[in-house]
């Protein structure tokens, strides 16, 4: 029986878990300066194919990859996939939003009671662990399905981009509200295809992303981390 129920779920999707995820905006603020987005109608498009073209297609199996390593206890999997999604990141700016998430991650389970020695072991064994290994670490520590953590993860990621939009565009909240709606299909069907992918077809060319990042980290004027 899990003690932590529905509640170790939320907790992990929370904007409250202090782990930073509000300050960056993964390229869309650029792609905001640029007028690439300028209104709700092309800040859906943006969202639709960041889900389906990018992060189906690699971050998010790659993520569920990590999470079912944790909860089997496949260590060395763990570790190879935590290398993997290492090298992964495209811009200094990804990397380090990375790096920042995952350090605050292990800062955060290290203070607590839930995670067990074998999990903590590692996660002092890794120089500089990702969002990825923290929250598969997370998921573990809180008994949280490898399918509900993606899922988590997923809404946690359309969440800050929204509010990205309501700082940077503006957007308002009904619009913002709209958009989820419009959203939450996609969602599920990233998180479908992720979990369908075979490992061999992970992968996505992502250059829009990688150029908008990348230009966010000279932007002149900026609400978010680079």
């Amino acid at each position: 029986m899990n003690p932590y129920g529905t509640w170790g779920l939320l907790r992990l999707a929370s904007p409250q878990l202090p782990i930073g995820g509000y300050s960056y905006s993964q390229g869309l603020e650029q792609a905001i300066e640029s007028a690439r987005v300028s209104d709700a109608d092309s800040a859906q498009r943006w969202l639709h194919d960041q889900l389906l073209l990018n992060l189906a297609r690699f971050e998010a199996p790659l993520l569920l990859a990590h999470c079912q390593a944790a909860a089997s206890e496949d260590w060395v999997r763990l570790e190879r996939l935590a290398e993997q999604h290492q090298a992964s990141r495209e811009t200094r700016e990804l990397r380090l939003e990375s790096r920042q998430m995952g350090y605050s991650l292990r800062q955060l389970l290290d203070g607590l009671p839930e995670l067990d020695e074998l999990a903590r072991a590692l996660f002092q064994r890794i120089e500089d662990p990702g969002l990825a290994l923290g929250w598969a670490l997370a998921a573990r520590a809180w008994r949280i399905d490898a399918e509900e953590a993606l899922a988590a993860w997923l809404w946690s990621w359309l969440e800050n981009q929204l509010a990205v939009l309501m700082k940077s565009l503006p957007l308002g909240q009904q619009a913002a509200q709209r958009l989820t709606s419009e959203l939450l299909p996609v969602l599920r069907q990233a998180q479908q295809h992720a979990s369908d992918i075979d490992p061999d077809n992970w992968g996505s060319a992502a250059f829009g992303l990688a150029l908008a990042s990348m230009a966010h980290e000279r932007q002149y004027s900026r609400l978010f981390r680079s």
